[in-house]
């Protein structure tokens, strides 16, 4: 495995900067993001990837040695009225990622919250099929990371349908891998090693965040959080200030025979506000979880 970090927690640092700074900790890849402009989480600018975009990134790795584990576009893929733009720009990413020789594109299903659950599921059907066949042929695994965007829906439900191993299994009949991020699991009341270790031969990459229970506030809000579709008694931390069991964790990705990329995402509140705290943050994940991957 390596251990590497998505850079999008760093939005107003350019690419070639975070990775010398990634390589000079000891970050051995780097997950990059790619939404489009005006949004600052481009470091990779696939909506005008020319020659020239290309080059620039293939030379600010191979200058640092490090692995571009993943290009990471995470947006409603099912949306009701931007769907066709989203899936444009995802396409774009697979053509990218394509001729940087990186092996996956990183997204969300998504949900358009105005249709049921099984009208969704239909939708996302038709959607996916065309962009992972397009993604196959180039060489590209399209990965969806298992977030349950409770922001999406006007009422807090699940805005991602990917959270529960359930819809992993049903994601998998269309040739969609998954992105692996335990937090959102310790909010859905799910032990997120026992969830995935049927699953590891299924895994393409790894997000490594953590989520802390803040005691006392279920008792208020409930199982579904406040009004709204807040977290409301859990907030997300960098690993190693969380509930997840990160040694147990890598030892069942382990011995389940993963061997790629771990991957940190960075959305910590207490470790954020500027670049030197998120700094500061990465290195907090980077010394819990370097020791308990094999070099």
């Amino acid at each position: 495995m390596k251990l590497g970090f998505l850079t999008a927690c760093l939005p107003e640092s350019d690419l070639s900067d975070i990775a010398r700074w990634a390589a000079e900790q000891g970050f051995q890849a780097l997950e990059v993001a790619a939404w489009p402009a005006p949004d600052p989480r481009n470091h990779i600018r696939v909506d005008q990837f020319d020659e020239a975009e290309s080059t620039r990134v293939k030379k600010i790795f191979e200058e640092t040695g490090l692995t571009l584990s993943s290009i990471a576009y995470y947006d409603n893929n099912l949306h009701p009225t931007r769907r066709a733009g989203i899936n444009a720009h995802l396409r774009r990413c697979v053509d990218a990622a394509a001729e940087l020789g990186c092996p996956t594109v990183g997204t969300f299903v998504g949900r358009d919250p105005g249709l049921t659950v099984d009208a969704n599921l239909k939708l996302a059907e038709e959607v996916f099929a065309p962009v992972v066949e397009h993604a196959a042929r180039r060489g590209v695994t399209i990965v969806i990371e298992n977030c349950v965007m409770k922001s999406w829906h006007p009422d807090g439900y699940p805005g991602n349908l990917a959270y529960s191993p359930e819809l992993w299994e049903w994601m998998f009949t269309l040739g969609l891998k998954l992105n692996y991020d335990p937090s959102h699991l310790v909010g859905l009341g799910i032990d997120p090693i026992a969830a995935v270790t049927p699953y590891v031969d299924r895994i393409a990459h790894v997000q490594a965040k953590d989520t802390q229970i803040l005691p006392g506030r279920i008792d208020r809000y409930g199982f579904y959080g406040p009004l709204g579709g807040d977290k409301g008694w859990y907030r997300f931390r960098v690993p190693g200030l969380g509930q997840v069991d990160w040694a147990r964790l890598i030892d069942v990705l382990y011995e389940g025979g993963y061997d790629g990329v771990i991957s940190v995402e960075h959305e910590d509140p207490v470790w954020s506000g500027d670049p030197a705290k998120v700094r500061a943050g990465l290195g907090i994940a980077y010394r819990t979880l370097h020791g308990l991957i094999v070099g």
